[in-house]
């Protein structure tokens, strides 16, 4: 045969392979296009069935969902939309849980486990609507168990969330639940029967600023959930006091927390570089460190002990913070002890006065009384307490001199207080002051005080406006020297034959007076409605 001849067979014959394997990929090809439409038709409504059944049985709930897609290109990619859970035991047209969209993608043999293990979950706009607390407890347990013959046929690793929103439903009519805007929340889980790692960063409501916290919660305790273990580290960072009434500045906040979710324990620190007292108008630095305990049932806090500094002074404080039945919002209850501490720091927190009305130094004991409402914090705040200052003094100097003067006539010494008075030059005084107080309404008032200067002791009682707008105060000045020797002079013989008039109780002279007026025109002088009565 030529060899023209044969080169010719042997392109037929390769011509003819080629058609063939061409033939024989085009069927595998549509095999398998068909295979693959074959899994998918069945992936879909097997995978819808598992994660509505795992969801269902995990929640104890009805479980509703929208779109639902599955792609085989990497292995089993899944998408859904609109995805519902009701629990059983609660009537609500709302769901308890949804979710705008969720995501995960999972391997070809995982289609056919039981359970099904996914890596990870992606999930964007979870609201988790809880019922009033009333209702709370009709929440279903969690069902937590992964062993055989369990109804849960899907294991999540990790699940990432996005535009979460926590509403906590209320009771009181008219009031719309509080709202936990949690801008980022990442959950994995260890194992069956293992805590659960977290971190979260959300936008508290009141005061309104930012938290990032991380730690772990678990394993969920089915019959006691109170008993769930969970802890980790936070901070709130540019919280604005302004948010709530009465109060303001920006404060920060690091701490700890370990515990139960019913007896979280907590331990942090604050820090309000500029924290105010609005009715006062005055800015100081607020520093704080705590040991709490939290129930994260209901929100109800326990401080033992808050240890404060501001300024100068330092406080120490056990209480509660706790939500009160009658009112929305919180009571906050507290027992405060200051030891080392000035007037001047505490008059420029509260009082609007500038400057403070005295300085010295100030050791009290008050118990504080705080319950929720619609006025600010100066109108809701109340007080009862005892105090005493050592080295007191009048930041007015008019009030001052008088006292200076005072002390010296009270001691006889009518012409070093006629010649100082003369100079404008008196001797400072210091003096002592012990008393009680009770604060209501934005107004201090003082009863029981004991005012001793060298010379004379002075009883007060009255009433000082936190506002500074008036103070009103009525007392008993009783005197070492009588009313002659006090006035001294030609007018103090004069007045010798009136000392017995003045003089009681073993003192020289008893004499009335008041100190009234506002924080511009103070008065001070004899009361001499009381002298008449003498």
């Amino acid at each position: 045969m030529p060899s023209k001849m044969k080169g010719e067979v042997v392109v037929g014959r390769r011509h003819r392979a080629l058609f063939w394997l061409g033939i024989g990929v085009l069927v595998i090809a549509v095999a398998a296009a068909a295979t693959f439409e074959i899994l998918l038709s069945r992936a879909e409504p097997i995978l819808r069935a598992r994660l509505i059944q795992s969801l269902s049985a995990r929640f104890h709930s009805r479980v509703e969902m929208g779109a639902f897609d599955v792609s085989l290109l990497r292995g089993f990619e899944v998408s859904g939309k609109d995805l519902a859970i009701y629990p059983y035991n609660i009537d609500s047209t709302t769901p308890t849980f949804s979710v705008r969209r969720f995501a995960f993608r999972t391997g070809y043999r995982s289609l056919v486990r039981s359970p099904m293990h996914i890596s990870h979950v992606e999930v964007e706009g979870l609201r988790i609507n809880l019922p009033p607390k009333s209702q709370r407890k009709a929440l279903p347990q969690l069902n937590t168990s992964q062993g055989k013959g369990s109804n849960v046929s899907i294991i999540v690793g990790e699940l990432d969330c996005t535009d979460t929103v926590l509403s906590l439903g209320t009771d009181k009519p008219g009031k719309l639940p509080q709202q936990f805007v949690i801008q980022s929340l990442k959950l994995r889980s260890i194992g069956a029967g293992q805590p659960m790692d977290f971190t979260a960063k959300l936008t508290n409501p009141k005061p309104v600023g930012q938290i990032e916290t991380r730690g772990y919660f678990g394993p969920w305790n089915a019959a006691q959930p109170g008993e769930t273990a969970v802890g980790g580290t936070y901070s709130f960072q540019h919280a604005d006091l302004g948010t709530l009434k009465g109060i303001g500045g920006i404060l920060s906040s690091q701490g700890k927390y370990q515990g139960t979710l019913d007896k979280i324990v907590v331990d942090g620190k604050t820090d309000t570089p500029d924290f105010q007292v609005k009715i006062s108008g005055h800015k100081v630095p607020l520093h704080t460190e705590f040991h709490a305990i939290v129930d994260g049932t209901d929100g109800n806090t326990y401080l033992q002990p808050v240890k404060a500094r501001f300024l100068h002074s330092f406080l120490t404080a056990r209480g509660y913070v706790v939500r009160d039945p009658a009112e929305p919002g919180r009571h906050v209850y507290l027992d405060v002890d200051m030891d080392q501490a000035r007037i001047e720091d505490l008059l420029r927190l509260a009082v609007r006065t500038d400057p403070p009305v005295m300085q010295g130094q100030v050791k009290l004991h008050t118990k504080v009384d705080l319950p929720p409402g619609p006025q600010d914090v100066a109108h809701r705040l109340r007080l009862q307490g005892n105090f005493a200052i050592s080295n007191g003094r009048f930041s007015s100097e008019k009030i001052q001199n008088r006292i200076d003067e005072l002390s010296l006539r009270s001691q006889g010494q009518v012409e070093l207080a006629t010649q100082e008075a003369r100079d404008g030059k008196m001797q400072l005084v210091r003096s002592q002051m012990r008393g009680d107080f009770n604060l209501a309404d934005a107004s201090l008032n003082l009863s029981n005080v004991l005012y001793d200067i060298p010379g004379a002791s002075i009883k007060v009682a009255g009433v000082y406006s936190l506002d500074g707008a008036k103070f009103n105060f009525t007392g008993t000045a009783d005197m070492q020297a009588t009313v002659s020797r006090m006035v001294g002079g030609w007018k103090g013989l004069l007045l010798m034959s009136v000392d017995k008039y003045f003089q009681k109780n073993g003192a020289g002279t008893e004499v009335p007076f008041k100190i009234d007026g506002t924080k511009s025109d103070p008065h001070f002088g004899l009361d001499f409605d009381r002298l008449k009565k003498k």
